[in-house]
């Protein structure tokens, strides 16, 4: 597990999953084991959403994919590449074509192996400056290959009445376990503050939108997203791609505690 330390503010990652971000003793991160979600955050790459109704297939110009829920990289391992105090650089890679165990299979998905037909690399950065996490992804891979990112980091409600502002509109948790599993969208946003006991601002680069989502009081999730899934049915989410550049794409999340 590595651990970084700045001002009074002390972040734990565990494989590169983001378990702990702590000013002081007001813990940010929802703790694994409680009530609501058995993660405290993932990515969803490169796809977005359900993708079962799709029979889990999706199309690219290289041909046809099997992704199940959110995409296959969270059935990756990071490795560290690069540690210091402060900062620590993880990487996942992935040759097209691999074959990849769907952890799913059988109880919750009919798909035992997840497939894409495009190489890529994902590297994920935490860097801890001062109290604020900024937490940056680089995607490369070949030119013109689809994809929709998003970020899924569930976080510890420390009320009973959270709000969620995003400088447009107050968003109450009631109104978000509402929408239930299929998530709360939060078009055109790039800051959202969640005004909890203390809270924090998150502020993205390179996403566009935000989606909300808690079945349970004690914690929620604030998604940053490339594309809302719901926003279309099912069998036709490729429609919510972007494509790669000869650059990489590179989205960045800055989690912003209050003093």
């Amino acid at each position: 597990m590595e651990k970084l330390t700045s001002a009074n503010c002390v972040v734990h990652i565990d494989a590169g999953e983001l378990v702990s971000f702590k000013m002081g003793s007001y813990e940010i991160i929802h703790q694994k084991g409680n009530p609501g979600w058995r993660n405290s955050d993932t990515e969803m790459f490169p796809i977005i959403g359900p993708t079962n109704e799709a029979g889990f297939m999706i199309e690219t110009q290289k041909g046809t994919a099997v992704q199940d829920q959110h995409g296959l990289l969270r059935e990756l391992a990071y490795e560290v590449v690069d540690a210091s105090e402060s900062k620590v650089v993880y990487l996942k890679t992935y040759r097209a074509g691999t074959e990849i165990k769907n952890s799913k299979f059988p109880a919750k998905s009919s798909a035992a192996f997840l497939t894409w037909p495009y190489d890529f690399s994902f590297e994920k950065t935490y860097e801890l400056k001062g109290t604020n996490l900024e937490i940056t992804f680089t995607i490369a891979g070949e030119e013109g290959m689809p994809f929709m990112l998003g970020y899924h980091p569930a976080f510890y409600l420390h009320s009973d009445k959270p709000i969620i502002d995003t400088g447009l509109k107050k968003i109450s948790l009631e109104d978000v376990l509402a929408v239930g599993s299929r998530a709360l969208e939060v078009k055109d946003c790039s800051s959202i503050t969640l005004n909890d006991k203390k809270g924090f601002t998150i502020k993205t680069r390179g996403f566009g939108s935000f989606m909300l989502w808690t079945e349970v009081p004690n914690m929620v999730c604030i998604e940053p997203i490339t594309f809302y899934p719901y926003a279309v049915i099912q069998q036709r989410l490729d429609t919510g791609f972007q494509f790669l550049s000869k650059e990489p794409k590179v989205c960045s999340v800055t989690i912003i505690p209050e003093d």
